[in-house]
């Protein structure tokens, strides 16, 4: 996975605010379990210790509850109302975005795959017509 850390704050805060704005955006929604501290270590090429704060930091928040031996589960429930989502879609940009990253990242891995921009588009529509 792809991920900046600007340097503007340490590095744990950075974690638990990209994954705050995941769950916030309905990536993971309430009782989903996040990802393993080690997992994410891993994927985001960071200390344990430091994704295990990013994760105590977020359970602070409100945002999930850990279990020891059992991983954080999220406990959120979002409140926003339908003038904040749409504030929120008209802001989309790249600049410290997660569902950015998660689109980006998505698209890249397509085109490997060989998916052509046209195919894509197609598969975009048919799931814009589901809803």
């Amino acid at each position: 996975m792809k991920f900046n850390f600007p340097g503007k704050q340490d590095v744990y805060i950075e974690v638990a605010d990209y994954y705050k704005k995941l769950i916030q955006a309905g990536v993971y929604v309430q009782s989903d379990k996040l990802p393993s501290v080690r997992s994410v270590a891993g994927e985001l090429g960071i200390n344990p210790n430091t994704a295990a704060k990013a994760y105590a930091l977020l359970e602070e928040w409100g945002y999930v509850c850990a279990l020891p031996k059992k991983g954080a589960y999220v406990t959120y429930t979002p409140q926003n109302t339908e003038a904040e989502s749409t504030q929120e879609t008209e802001n989309f940009s790249p600049e410290n975005n997660p569902l950015w990253t998660i689109c980006e990242n998505t698209v890249i891995a397509l085109k490997k795959s060989g998916i052509t921009k046209e195919k894509l588009l197609e598969i975009i529509e048919e799931v814009y017509r589901r809803d």
